[in-house]
């Protein structure tokens, strides 16, 4: 097999990169493939690669008059979901990785998946996969090259990045560019791994052929080696959306938010403002992760580094997100859906009537009598951002946008209220290290037990998670105009369990006084835990909830907090000796302030 300079179809080089070829090479003597292709990301070659896809198997097509330039995937039935207990932060020592990581020893790591990944190409072709995560030519943007025996990755991530010449190009000779391999295997779920060496830039994945597991610029890197990379840099690596808000007038105010699974992120993402906010607009500019540097004015610009949205597919319809059914309406993967007689898609909660026949998620007859799902629940659409309506023109601005407030998000049922101001960026910080949602009826163990997931970050924080908190509050160093810091909970209950708040495009009323907070033309209640809206301060023209159901959404209730505070001291200890001082005695003030109010 030839290892010289990879050359296009015309003999021009495609890079002249030796420290990136040179890596190629060995990779390929390690794995053996039959054949290396480098990607360049072209329409041809898309249109080469997805034959290829159908010809093997790996996609379907869909009904092209529906659904133009879709296709459907359906992965192994044992690899449907990110595997978080097989996922590893390989750093020298323990206490790098923490408390809240599975570590392995990057000498051990790399010696197991040597051998796993010995011959593992063989009759199979290797793609390098060159792509940036981030707008091109941004300072903000990073430079990845994955290397991989999957052409249902190829086509998801040229789907998902800047991919090929582009990222070529944009390297240069540099050698600063995330390393990572990928080989499906044999989809054994005892010889999977996806393991990430911080130190190395460096991200080997093997046995799984899962979006989450084998996309590796997107959680691998954006989130766990990006987050590493953050601190060591001066910068943020969050599980957070982007939105642009939009008055009648065309001011245009930026909102980075934080949700666990589960919690309406997307929705939120690319809601649309009720009848009542006519002329106002949600732009969206990411709808997972963000990056987040100091700019020169001493404000915080983010940048989505993704291209494309990986989203869940059930629950999504018309009702639910518009935005997002019509941005998966033509050029998108769709995986482990179920498939209507006449190639269209359907999965549980989508909208019109269920189906009387469907091909299932496995590929065997469906109807709905069956008692099992015909789409599986973490089924996924992969589409271009540039696919969606309500996309911000700033999308994919070198520079990013600039950030005039941050939420926290979960799903609780009391304590929480509907939103929340921080009255500063330590408390603010303090919110987010302590948010979490309850858990439902769908998870594993006791409904409604509060699960932390400190900034939405618990699996993807890639390094100890104490220390993730203390760069979050020294980087108030460097943002001299920071943004405010919120708390929403949009699934409070009654007394009846009945939701308090309706949600969706509702939530724009919630929104639109975070924004006036942001701007400081609103007023607030202070309270001992932050500043919430006074009688009036939320707009509720044609809202048709009644007031007093509002008020209990925002009301705040001291002996539940104080339950809430004294919770926390587990979670801190479980952090260990990096859990920050300055966290821990918020919580000792504002549950001093608490007794103190208790015994008045």
């Amino acid at each position: 097999m030839s290892f010289s300079p990879p050359v296009d179809a015309s003999g021009k080089p495609l890079t002249s990169n030796e420290q990136l070829i040179k890596w190629v090479a060995n990779l390929a003597q390690l794995t053996k493939p039959d054949h290396v292709v480098w990607c360049n990301g072209s329409e041809d070659e898309k249109k080469r690669l997805t034959e290829e896809a159908v010809a093997q198997k790996i996609l379907e097509p869909l009904n092209q008059e529906k659904l133009p330039g879709c296709y459907l995937h359906r992965s192994n039935p044992n690899d449907v979901a990110r595997v978080e207990q097989l996922t590893f932060i390989c750093t020298p020592t323990k206490d790098e990785a923490g408390p809240t990581n599975n570590w392995m020893d990057p000498k051990e790591a790399y010696a197991k998946l040597t051998k796993l990944f010995d011959g593992s190409m063989k009759g199979r072709t290797m793609y390098v996969v060159p792509y940036i995560m981030g707008p091109v030519g941004s300072k903000m943007s990073k430079i990845g090259v994955e290397l991989t025996d999957s052409l249902y990755v190829v086509l998801n991530m040229r789907i998902m990045t800047r991919m090929g010449q582009v990222a070529l190009d944009m390297l240069g000779a540099s050698n600063d560019f995330n390393r990572g391999l990928h080989s499906t295997l044999d989809c054994n779920p005892e010889r999977r791994y996806i393991c990430h060496f911080p130190q190395d830039n460096t991200i080997w994945s093997i046995g799984s052929g899962y979006g989450g597991n084998v996309l590796l610029g997107k959680k691998c890197l954006a989130l766990r080696i990006g987050s590493y990379l953050g601190k060591k840099e001066g910068w943020l690596a969050e599980h957070m959306l982007i939105l642009g808000v939009e008055s009648p007038e065309g001011e245009m105010t930026y909102v980075a938010a934080a949700f666990p699974s589960a919690c309406g992120k997307t929705n939120f993402a690319m809601m649309i403002p009720p009848k009542r906010f006519k002329g106002w607009k949600i732009w969206t500019v990411g709808d997972d992760i963000a990056w987040m540097r100091v700019g020169e004015d001493g404000r915080l610009y983010a940048v989505n580094p993704e291209s494309g949205y990986f989203g869940v597919a059930p629950g999504t319809s018309y009702d639910s997100n518009p935005t997002a059914m019509k941005t998966v309406a033509h050029d998108s993967i769709f995986t482990n859906v179920a498939r209507t007689p006449d190639g269209d898609v359907w999965w549980e909660g989508k909208d019109g009537p269920i189906p009387p026949e469907l091909i299932d998620w496995k590929g065997n007859p469906w109807n709905p009598k069956s008692t099992e799902k015909a789409a599986h629940p973490n089924a996924r659409f992969t589409a271009p951002a540039t696919n969606n309506p309500g996309l911000s023109r700033y999308y994919d601005d070198p520079a990013g946008v600039p950030i005039s407030a941050i939420i926290f998000g979960g799903r609780r049922a009391s304590t929480v209220p509907l939103v929340m101001q921080a009255f500063n960026w330590l408390n603010g910080v303090f919110f987010g290290a302590t948010m979490g949602s309850e858990t439902t009826a769908a998870a594993a163990g006791k409904v409604g037990v509060v699960r932390r997931d400190p900034f939405a970050m618990l699996p993807f924080c890639g390094y100890n998670m104490g220390e993730y908190f203390q760069h979050w509050i020294e980087m108030q160093a460097q943002i001299t105009n920071p943004p405010k810091i919120f708390m929403v909970n949009w699934f409070r209950k009654d007394k009846a369990g009945k939701f308090l708040w309706p949600g969706f495009g509702e939530n724009m009323r919630v929104l639109k006084w975070i924004v006036d907070r942001a701007r400081l033309r609103v007023g607030g209640q202070e309270t001992l835990f932050g500043w919430v809206p006074k009688a009036g301060d939320l707009d509720l023209s044609g809202f048709d909830v009644p007031p007093e159901r509002v008020d209990e959404a925002t009301a705040i209730d001291v002996n539940e907090w104080k339950i809430e505070l004294e919770s926390y001291a587990d979670f801190f200890k479980s952090i260990g000796s990096t859990m920050p001082r300055a966290l821990e005695l918020q919580r000792d003030l504002l549950l001093a302030r608490v007794n103190a109010m208790k015994n008045t």
